[in-house]
């Protein structure tokens, strides 16, 4: 996505209206006329919607169109395609264990395979009424492989588009289907270890008719592109990396479509055949956020709580080789800047209009302007008790989002000072991020679909 200085004009002033004006613009640039949210973080990984009109008030009674409980486990984030809301589970025989809010210190490999059967599940609800219209098993076994407390044997987030849904299960393999649920492939890997035994949670993406995954473990790490049609590999390149859990980013900027993965040892950028453009090294032990693109430049992120390292980088397009920055250096020919303490540890970036903004996972917010780097705001946390994030953060008609742990979205005003218009308590946890589409969001919950607006004549 290019976007001009002109483009972005309208936010100079502090209101809703120009906010409004600001994501609109901004929305239209992401999605066109796309209503559809076909993967994680919705078109283009933005996390920003076009549509208007959405409540900013919701409690678990007030705006709420329906609720539909989700068997089982999983931390996926929904996706909506036309009428259909797409999401994945997996579905314990024996007594489940209680999903674990809050930040877990990391205490090494402390994790065992489940003792309990699982069946791995994708679920196709109606988006109107909330009917489940579909689900279809895909594996049943007992997991041989631990996972962590607060990760899910359904953590990565399905993609489509408008043929087919691609449901990723880590350590299980790929499955095709129908939009009506027809299997249509599948594909198994060897499973693979883990960092400390955490399991995975990087979710695949879909482009021009080829499904990209990067799959970072610390055995043998790859990237693959697959055909949409068959799941044939196209091709697969190895990664010189450990376990990470970065979804890659699809980038299209002026001069070249880029495939951005992330890494712990460094961030590599493929072009659409595979080959290697650049590589970026510098970041934190853990890498987890997304990226974003913007402004003609993508924003790569990774802040592990436990590194002295937690950089947030802006990269401009036509980068070759390796492009990391030397001791002392805060930018060089292709670095446009850079943050060296700016990245949150699980939640992705959100870039609104001229400012890109970073939620940490223990409740605080900070800004930057997207173009130069410098800071409009410093973190401060958004509410004495908001503590716990992992849901990325979401914007549309003119405001700003953020799902706590609890359940709590706090509704936000952008702009060059921090403003909390309200606060919507569902009363549940809640870890996934939200999907969007016309007069509906859609909210995951540790027991629940929730759709947030008026129910549909």
């Amino acid at each position: 996505m290019n976007t001009s200085r002109a483009s972005f004009s309208c936010f100079s002033g502090r209101g809703l209206l120009v906010a409004a004006c600001v994501i609109s613009v901004l929305s239209s640039l992401v999605a066109g006329t796309q209503a559809n949210w076909p993967q994680f973080r919705g078109p283009g990984s933005a996390g920003i919607s076009p549509a208007m009109g959405l409540p900013d008030r919701w409690s678990a009674t007030e705006n709420i169109a329906w609720r539909t409980e989700i068997p089982g486990r999983g931390w996926s984030s929904p996706i909506v395609w036309g009428n259909r809301v797409f999401v994945t589970t997996a579905i314990s025989e024996g007594q489940e264990e209680a999903a674990t809010k809050g930040i877990i210190p990391v205490v090494g490999d402390r994790y065992k395979p489940s003792k309990n059967r699982r069946r791995w599940v994708v679920l196709c609800f109606a988006l109107a009424t909330g009917d489940l219209l579909w689900q279809r098993e895909v594996h049943q076994a007992y997991p041989d492989w631990p996972r962590h407390v607060k990760n899910s044997y359904a953590s990565e987030t399905p993609c489509t588009d408008g043929k087919r849904v691609y449901a990723y299960f880590g350590n299980v393999g790929m499955f095709a289907f129908s939009l009506d649920g027809r299997l249509i492939w599948e594909r198994r890997w060897p499973r693979r270890k883990t960092r400390a035994h955490w399991g995975s949670g990087a979710s695949p993406i879909v482009y021009q008719g080829k499904v990209y995954l990067v799959n970072d473990n610390q055995e043998q790490s790859f990237i693959e592109a697959m055909k949409c049609d068959t799941g044939e590999t196209v091709w697969r390149v190895d990664r010189d990396e450990r376990s990470n859990w970065s979804t890659p980013l699809v980038w299209e900027n002026a001069q070249r479509t880029e495939i951005v993965a992330p890494g712990t040892g460094k961030v590599r950028s493929y072009d659409l055949s595979g080959n290697l453009l650049w590589e970026l090294a510098g970041m934190s032990a853990i890498t987890i956020p997304t990226p974003v693109s913007g402004h003609g430049m993508v924003y790569i992120s990774s802040g592990f709580n436990g590194s002295r390292k937690r950089p947030l980088y802006a990269i401009r397009p036509g980068a070759s080789g390796d492009i990391s920055l030397s001791k002392g250096e805060s930018s060089n020919r292709f670095v446009v800047w850079s943050q060296p303490k700016a990245a949150a540890y699980n939640v992705s970036p959100i870039l609104v209009g001229d400012q890109i903004y970073v939620l940490l996972d223990k409740g605080t917010l900070a800004s930057w302007d997207a173009r130069t780097g410098g800071e409009i705001y410093p973190f401060q946390r958004i509410a004495p008790d908001a503590r716990a994030f992992t849901a990325s953060p979401w914007a549309c008609d003119g405001k700003l989002f953020c799902l706590s742990e609890e359940g709590d979205t706090f509704v936000i005003q952008p702009g060059p000072e921090m403003k909390v218009l309200a606060r919507n308590s569902l009363g549940e946890m809640c870890m996934a991020s939200p999907a969007l589409a016309p007069g509906a969001l859609i909210i995951r919950t540790a027991e629940a679909l929730y759709r947030i607006g008026e129910s549909p004549r």
